[in-house]
């Protein structure tokens, strides 16, 4: 089982600043910060970090939420706070019939979607 994935961001603080508002839809909070580091986690403690480094970009993280309102709250946050769209919200039925997702790259390039299991409307 995986506690936490960290992902290498080129700029922390903008980084920071950018998470906080693209990750608020979905529960989660800063809740632990050190030098080059800062971890977001939920009600649940489910984390996700970011780390300074070098080599930014290019890692994929999906986050599973409740419903199609959350992915797209999700999408609608991180394209306003600097995102860019890599696959609008919908049914993605090549990976089961109920998934439904939305994919928005951060400002290095990494992979971010939000996805649930329910039926498309």
């Amino acid at each position: 089982m995986i506690d936490h994935v960290k992902v290498a961001v080129s700029d922390m603080p903008a980084a920071k600043e950018y998470y906080a508002k693209v990750l608020e839809p979905l529960g989660y909070r800063v809740v632990f910060e050190a030098e080059g580091m800062t971890y977001f986690a939920d009600e649940h403690g489910l984390d996700f970090g970011l780390g300074a480094g070098a080599a930014a970009g290019g890692t994929h993280v999906g986050f599973s939420v409740p419903d199609v309102d959350t992915v797209q709250a999700f999408y609608e946050a991180a394209l306003a706070a600097g995102g860019t769209d890599n696959g609008a919200p919908g049914p993605r039925t090549e990976y089961a019939a109920d998934y439904y997702a939305a994919y928005v790259l951060d400002p290095d390039g990494n992979n971010i979607e939000a996805f649930c299991h329910t039926a498309a409307t």
